[in-house]
């Protein structure tokens, strides 16, 4: 592998000494930027053309992307774009960053982005209650983690608030909007089951207590296949005794005491509080 595949293989962005640890002299890498194959982006630093710019500023910083800022690197779900970069960083600070100082992990990668344990603790510690419990239930999801695991790594009094963001997680969701929903029924008192198997309609989002149908859509809902399943579904549900409500990203996300307030519109027909 030369020296311009390596660097592209470290996320196209690297200090030249990540380079020589590879096996890569001084003279490869000076020949790659007299050929214009590579950048220097200043003493130490090189880059390919139209690298990452977050992954740029982590190098240029000394420092790792964590946190939600890495979220995207990892493939776990993720509800907003952070409004500041965030970084791993052992020493030092860099300007509009929000700096990440604790690791538990070695970093043993050559791509600037902290390890996934070290992420999620980070996001744990850090982040909105909901939007840390979207990237731990994604890596639940995918197998990469485990409650206990995160929970043995968050001791003592300081990580109260982060071990509770833990019990909003349960792996059950397909989607980040499906924890959004989840959390907001919870903290309405709201009796809620996850991903139910009723028989002659199939698996549904949400029931909650015990009649009302909640389904989430996405995309796929509004192509045409699916919008005649999901129609023969709603008239199942309905022959079958249950009250159904659909909603799509934009409502859940953006607008949820809508929804809440149509929820609790039809609960409160059936149910007494």
């Amino acid at each position: 592998m030369d020296v311009n595949s390596y660097l592209k293989y470290a996320g196209s962005v690297a200090r030249t000494a990540t380079l020589r640890r590879a096996g890569y002299t001084d003279r490869s890498i000076r020949v790659a930027i007299q050929a214009g194959r590579m950048t220097r982006l200043r003493h130490g630093v090189v880059a390919l053309p139209g690298a990452n710019p977050d992954m740029v500023a982590a190098v240029l910083a000394n420092g790792l992307l964590s946190c939600a800022s890495a979220s995207v690197h990892h493939r776990l779900w993720r509800l907003h774009e952070p409004p500041a970069l965030h970084l791993l960083c052992r020493h030092g600070a860099a300007k509009d960053v929000v700096v990440h100082r604790e690791s538990v992990v070695p970093h043993d990668a050559p791509w600037p982005v902290a390890g996934l344990t070290d992420v999620l603790l980070h996001g744990l510690r850090c982040m909105p209650a909901v939007e840390a419990a979207i990237m731990v239930e994604s890596a639940l999801r995918q197998g990469r983690t485990t409650l206990d695991y995160l929970r043995g790594h968050l001791p003592g009094n300081r990580n109260g608030t982060a071990r509770r963001v833990l019990d909003l997680v349960d792996g059950t969701a397909d989607s980040p909007i499906e924890i959004v929903a989840r959390v907001l029924f919870q903290r309405e008192g709201i009796h809620v089951q996850t991903q139910v198997d009723l028989p002659g309609i199939g698996i549904v989002d949400f029931l909650l207590e015990g009649f009302l149908i909640v389904e989430l859509d996405g995309a796929t809902h509004l192509e045409p296949k699916q919008v005649k399943k999901d129609r023969l579904r709603n008239n199942a549900s309905t022959l079958d005794g249950y009250a159904v409500l659909r909603y799509g990203y934009a409502q859940v996300v953006y607008n949820p005491q809508k929804m809440l307030a149509e929820v609790w519109q039809v609960l409160r027909g059936r149910v007494v509080r």
